[in-house]
């Protein structure tokens, strides 16, 4: 473990980056509507049904527009490319009903871009339930709101897949109630890529906030709130080890976990991929104020050589520790 006090990276190269992996999704104000729930902007065809729509591109490309309002419906891609797009962003909202006992939207297709949308109250039977579900392929996710549900974000594998994340809100999330284990505010598979830009994790009600195996993992210019938490674990965990950065982050531990022995952890169920360079550089992290407790900020399994420097720690955290 290195731990070296060079300059933390650029916030503006941060944003750079951000910039770019959302500059495929179109802008949302322009949409033209047609008077139903959800519009294919290419042909300008309507319909009442998500499900239907979604049929209508079939294995092509398209962009769905999602009208303002309360939508309790969901659906399945089973192909193509397909951006969902809300009209007004944050007013299109989707609200407590999943398809195949698994989420709001379904994406096994190649890719899928959402951006705008509201996901809230998802909950299923194996505890899993989902705004968005990602079976395969890469996801693009823009300025969208997941809240109170079992799941916010939960992929398969793709080791060839990439998910970006930028600018989203994921409150009131997570669970471990099911047998099979919890549920997390985001939890993805071993997909090849993971990025999260400028969101914010907050309120947690069980398992971890991010929980990824991806080969590489970036977290950068986030907020992780976990005050008002409850039977939270970490904020990060990268069970499988990943290389990538968690940098310009802010972190702040509350009093109700179920796990606060650390905020960041890495490698804890095996070591599929290496972790050897993980820079994890000029975040802030702290207990909440009322917290009177020890606890790490970043505790590793994998054994590698990680990159810890420059971040600034309240009372009570130590820095690292191998386990």
């Amino acid at each position: 473990m290195k731990n070296h006090a060079h300059a933390r990276p650029s916030p503006k190269i941060t944003a750079l980056a951000a910039a770019f992996a959302v500059a495929t999704i179109p802008a949302s104000a322009p949409f033209a509507q047609s008077g139903s729930a959800f519009t294919v902007v290419e042909s300008g065809r309507g319909f009442d049904r998500l499900q239907d729509a979604v049929n209508s591109i079939g294995n092509g490309n398209g962009t769905i527009a999602v009208a303002a309002g309360t939508h309790r419906q969901c659906a399945v891609q089973e192909g193509g490319s397909i951006s969902y797009m809300a009209a007004v962003p944050g007013k299109a909202i989707f609200d407590g009903v999943t398809c195949e006992g698994k989420a709001a939207l379904v994406l096994r297709g190649r890719s899928a871009n959402v951006s705008g949308l509201v996901f809230r109250r998802m909950a299923v039977p194996d505890f899993n339930g989902a705004g968005i579900r990602l079976e395969q392929g890469n996801l693009t996710v823009a300025q969208s709101w997941f809240l109170d549900s079992q799941q916010g974000i939960l992929s398969a594998n793709d080791a060839n897949g990439q998910i970006v994340i930028d600018k989203s809100t994921f409150s009131g999330l997570g669970t471990c109630e099911g047998g099979g284990g919890c549920a997390h505010s985001i939890y993805i598979g071993d997909y090849g890529h993971l990025r999260i830009t400028r969101s914010r994790f907050e309120r947690g009600t069980g398992g971890h906030y991010v929980k990824a195996r991806a080969t590489r993992v970036d977290v950068a210019s986030s907020s992780f709130d976990d005050s008002a938490g409850r039977g939270t674990n970490y904020m990060i965990d990268l069970p499988a080890g990943s290389v990538g950065q968690i940098t310009n982050n802010w972190f702040v531990q509350g009093q109700n976990k179920e796990n606060y022995s650390a905020f960041i952890a890495v490698g804890a169920e095996g070591r599929l991929h290496t972790s050897n360079g993980l820079q994890i550089a000029g975040n802030d992290a702290r207990l909440a104020a009322s917290v009177r407790r020890n606890t790490t900020f970043v505790a590793d399994w994998s054994g590698d050589q990680l990159s810890i420097m420059d971040n600034n720690l309240g009372q009570g955290l130590k820095n690292f520790e191998r386990r």
